[in-house]
């Protein structure tokens, strides 16, 4: 049985094409009853506006906007058409990271300040630029959900600064958690999935490996798919999640119990 996100209205960034986490959590939303609202970072020859509008069409979002979060003019244009298109805002899905295929692999000493300050900004820091700006939009009980994984706080090799940003991340919830909900009860939690194989977790040096020890370790043998991601995301955004907040939700076949 679905849950039930008839009427609301949710934003969902990080959909690069059909293996993103992202376009799981987004299907599942759509599956539930939700009105979409999809973002796609654009660049000069307009190549993933194309593919992320080709690939979003069945969902039917009734917004699709440019957003590049290290640009903060943009980011406020997001949520100005927001609120004139919706007037208000039920979910924000943060689906935002990355890192240079450099900064994932060999030592994470070797890490530039540059690729540091990269990482931070756009895996960690935007979610609060993208909070502050939906705050006053948000309806009573909102949701946001963004996506973590076990090198936040586990040494996995390769995963390097991305952990550090992943840490920053599950901070960042933690303080956003305590800022939204006195007013309107709004909800700030991070899933923790498994490793899957997308076009960002492809930059991760030795990434089958990864999952193939999730697949001979973890309790259910098995990594998760983007749909079981997706459908955790669902639930969080839902009533069903209300009592919710401030948490790390692992979807990962139980490899964190139990995997090294």
């Amino acid at each position: 049985m679905l849950l039930d996100l008839s009427n609301k209205k949710i934003l969902v960034t990080g959909i690069a094409n059909n293996r993103s986490i992202a376009w799981g959590i987004a299907q599942q939303l759509k599956a539930a009853g939700a009105e979409l609202g999809i973002t796609y970072l654009p660049d000069e020859k307009g190549r993933f506006e194309a593919k992320v509008k080709e690939l979003t069409a069945p969902l039917k979002p009734s917004l699709f906007l440019p957003l590049n979060v290290q640009d903060q003019n943009q980011i406020k244009e997001v949520f100005t058409s927001i609120k004139e298109k919706w007037g208000q805002l039920d979910g924000l899905v943060h689906c935002l990271a990355f890192a240079g295929k450099e900064e994932l692999i060999g030592d994470y000493s070797a890490t530039t300040a540059e690729g540091f300050s990269r990482a931070l900004e756009i895996s960690a820091y935007s979610l609060a630029p993208l909070c502050n700006q939906a705050k006053p939009l948000f309806s009573e009980g909102a949701g946001v959900v963004t996506l973590t994984y076990l090198g936040a706080e586990r040494a996995i090799p390769n995963y390097n600064v991305m952990g550090v940003a992943k840490a920053a991340l599950e901070a960042s919830v933690r303080y956003l958690s305590a800022e939204l909900g006195p007013e309107r009860q709004v909800r700030v939690n991070a899933i923790s999935a498994g490793p899957i194989r997308t076009l960002a977790s492809s930059a991760i040096g030795g990434i089958l490996d990864m999952i193939h020890n999730v697949e001979e370790k973890a309790p259910l043998r098995r990594t998760v798919t983007q749909i079981e991601v997706g459908n955790t995301a669902t639930f969080l955004l839902s009533d069903m999640a209300s009592g919710i907040s401030g948490q790390t939700i692992y979807v990962d076949a139980g490899y964190c119990i139990n995997g090294m």
